[in-house]
C-alpha cells in the first residue's frame, strides 16, 4: 500500500492538549500557557506536552505560524518551584538526566519545527520561560517584559535547555555571559536594543502585533519561510563550504516549486502572487 503523507503509520496524533490552551484559526496556532495564578509556571507534564506538540506539528500540516504566549500578567515564570524543583531533589541521577534531556527536547523540537514560532512575551519570562521565548523565531515584547535567566540563582549552571548555544548567537558572547551568570532582569526595551527582541510594543497591542506577524507569514510564501528557518537552524553548526552546498541544493529544489513559478506568472501579469506553500 502506498504510504500517505504525513507518514505516521500507526502512531496517532494528540487530539487534546491538557497542560495549555491551543486555538487554531486561519492556519495560525495560538498556544497559551494558562496558569496565571502561578505566572504560568511549567510542570513536568507541560514540558512533555510542549515537546510532543512541536514534534507533531511538522507532520500535521494544520498551521503555517505559531504564537506562544501566557495568560494573565506573565509569559512564563519557569519551572514550578514546588512541583518540579521539590521533586527533582528526590530524584536519582538517571531520573534527573531523563528530565534535563526532556526539557532540552522542547527547545530542539521548537527549533527543528519548520513552522515559524512567534513568542508574544507579556510580562515575566524567567528561567525556562526565558528559554522558550529565546527558542522562538520572533520575540514581541512590551516595556513590562522582563527576561531573567535564573539558573545560577538556584545554584545551577546558566547553561540549561540550550541557553549557552542559543543566547550568544542572539546577543553576542559578552552580553550572554553577563546575562547567564548573574540572572539580572533584561527589560523589554533592553531586549530590543541588544537583539533579544524583534519589536517592543505597548502591552495592549502585543497580541495584535503578534497576530499581524503571524498573518503575514500565513499569507506569504510559507514554503520559502519554512525552508529559511530550517537553513538558519542547520547552518548554525556548519562551515561555509557546507552551508554554500546546502543552500545551493535547497535553492535548486525551490526553483522547481509552485510558488516560484507563481511569482514569475504574477510578475508578468502585474498581479499579486497566489502563494500555495508548495
Amino acid at each position: 500500500m502506498k504510504p500517505k503523507i504525513p507518514f505516521r503509520a500507526s502512531s496517532p496524533f494528540t487530539e487534546e492538549w491538557q497542560n495549555f490552551d491551543v486555538e487554531l484559526d486561519n492556519r495560525v496556532l495560538v498556544i497559551t500557557l494558562n496558569r496565571p495564578e502561578k505566572l504560568n509556571a511549567i510542570t513536568f507534564d507541560a514540558y512533555a506536552d510542549l515537546r510532543d506538540l512541536f514534534r507533531e506539528l511538522p507532520h500535521r500540516d494544520i498551521c503555517d505560524a505559531v504564537v506562544l504566549t501566557g495568560a494573565g500578567k506573565g509569559f512564563c515564570s519557569g519551572g514550578d518551584v514546588n512541583e518540579i524543583i521539590g521533586e527533582l531533589i528526590e530524584m536519582d541521577p538517571r531520573e534527573l538526566l531523563e528530565f534535563t534531556r526532556m526539557t532540552g527536547m522542547v527547545v530542539q523540537n521548537i527549533r527543528e519545527c519548520p513552522v515559524p514560532v512567534i513568542a508574544a512575551v507579556n510580562g515575566t519570562a524567567a528561567g525556562a520561560g526565558a528559554v522558550l521565548a529565546m527558542a522562538a523565531d520572533f520575540r514581541i515584547v512590551t516595556p513590562r517584559t522582563k527576561f531573567r535567566f535564573l539558573f545560577t540563582s538556584v545554584g545551577l549552571s546558566g547553561g540549561d535547555m540550550g541557553t549557552c548555544y542559543l543566547l550568544p548567537r542572539l546577543i553576542g558572547l559578552g552580553r550572554a555571559t553577563e546575562v547567564l551568570m548573574f540572572g539580572d532582569a533584561v527589560t523589554g526595551e533592553d531586549a530590543l536594543s541588544i537583539g533579544l527582541a524583534n519589536r517592543c510594543v505597548a502591552p495592549e497591542d502585543l497580541m495584535d502585533v503578534a497576530n499581524e506577524l503571524a498573518e503575514r507569514i500565513v499569507n506569504g510564501p510559507t514554503f520559502a519561510y519554512q525552508t529559511t528557518k530550517v537553513l538558519l537552524t542547520r547552518e548554525a553548526d556548519m562551515d561555509l563550504h557546507g552551508s554554500l552546498e546546502l543552500e545551493a541544493m535547497t535553492q535548486a529544489h525551490l526553483m522547481q516549486s509552485h510558488d516560484h513559478a507563481e511569482f514569475h506568472r504574477a510578475f508578468n501579469a502585474g498581479e499579486a502572487p497566489e502563494w500555495r506553500g508548495r
